[in-house]
């Protein structure tokens, strides 16, 4: 499957249009919006309906648009091709949901997009496969992945664009440093020719090395190869500086216009795969288009579960069988925020948050 890759783009739409003007920190630097409902998950299961509801009051009060078709055309119009970077690494038990996608997919057709101009995608293809994603898309979606999975040495190149990376000076132990391929991360081509603007949907939840994986680290480790020089061992650990510095990349930072976290579940520990005896039902979905804002809240909401069963903060935490690393390198928000990302700042931050129930 791999070599077979570059032949998905055939007759596709790739984005006429121009980088948007619309990138990080978007429109509404420091907002984000909670969205609560009690009846959102019964039995393990996402309730359709209630996530619908939720979608429409988190758009509408996120843009201050009147309508649900308002609120999508505040950031999206007629002509763009839209990704949406789903976060299936957590597996069954814990990836972006169907009711969540059908809710941004409806949003899109309001604002005017056929489904040919929607790109669902994943960095892994059997990453996208083993979450079901594939089999609850609806028929003219379009998906897609760079690479076809989770190998070692993340140096093919048959998904990504040679014309677009971060280099850092980092590699993996063994690796020449002369060799410009392993001190660089490409961006998918999916990204950098395919469409003009990125709906990012990552799941609320701990990460080993990074500390937490909602907004930024979706965008970092999920369009770029050669990420696992970020995060070799539990002591060689870089995630604090690499995540910002791939989500600052202009075809990145400026093409993420959305990001909608799913803390329907989420998971306080043991990230970033989905181990159910960390998870929780919280009932919440965050919206916002700046993902410095959201981070910082969702770092301080899986922070506050982890008080509630006697854990410390995930910056404090210490390594154990199920989170190995010496140290949760939660920085990268802050150093997110002084790129410019999004704001940082608690005191300048505005979450709104709304309770359905």
């Amino acid at each position: 499957m791999a070599a077979a890759l570059p032949l998905i783009y055939a007759g596709l739409p790739r984005a006429q249009a121009a980088p948007s003007q619309l990138g990080m920190p978007g429109p509404f630097p420091g907002r984000v919006v909670a969205v609560e409902h009690p009846a959102s998950i019964v039995n393990g299961q996402y309730q359709p309906e209630t996530i619908q509801e939720m979608m429409h009051r988190g758009m509408q009060e996120l843009t201050g648009a009147p309508s649900w078709q308002d609120a999508w055309r505040a950031l999206f119009q007629k002509g763009d091709v839209v990704g949406i970077k789903v976060s299936p690494v957590g597996g069954p038990h814990l990836c972006s949901d169907a009711s969540v996608m059908h809710g941004i997919l409806e949003g899109l057709y309001a604002a005017g997009l056929p489904k040919s101009n929607i790109i669902v995608y994943n960095r892994y293809r059997q990453e996208l496969l083993a979450g079901g994603i594939d089999k609850w898309l609806p028929e003219g979606i379009h998906w897609e992945a760079a690479s076809e999975a989770y190998s070692e040495t993340q140096h093919d190149m048959e998904g990504y664009d040679r014309d677009h990376f971060m280099e850092m000076s980092l590699i993996k132990p063994g690796e020449s440093f002369d060799d410009p391929i392993n001190r660089r991360s490409y961006v998918a081509r999916v990204v950098t020719q395919r469409v003009n603007k990125i709906i990012n949907l990552p799941i609320v939840k701990h990460h080993q090395s990074a500390g937490a994986t909602i907004a930024l680290k979706n965008l970092s480790h999920g369009n770029v190869n050669n990420v696992n020089r970020s995060h070799v061992t539990s002591t060689l650990n870089a995630c604090g500086v690499f995540i910002p510095s791939v989500v600052s990349l202009p075809v990145i930072r400026d093409k993420a216009v959305l990001h909608i976290a799913d803390g329907v579940k989420a998971q306080y520990h043991g990230g970033p795969s989905g181990r159910p005896q960390f998870q929780w039902e919280h009932k919440t979905l965050y919206f916002a288009t700046d993902p410095v804002a959201l981070d910082k809240t969702g770092l301080k909401v899986l922070d506050a579960k982890r008080k509630e069963v006697g854990m410390l903060p995930i910056a404090l935490s210490k390594p154990d069988k199920y989170s190995t690393f010496l140290n949760c390198q939660v920085e990268h928000i802050e150093i997110a925020g002084q790129l410019g990302l999004g704001v940082f700042d608690d005191n300048k931050i505005d979450v709104r948050r709304l309770n359905l129930a």
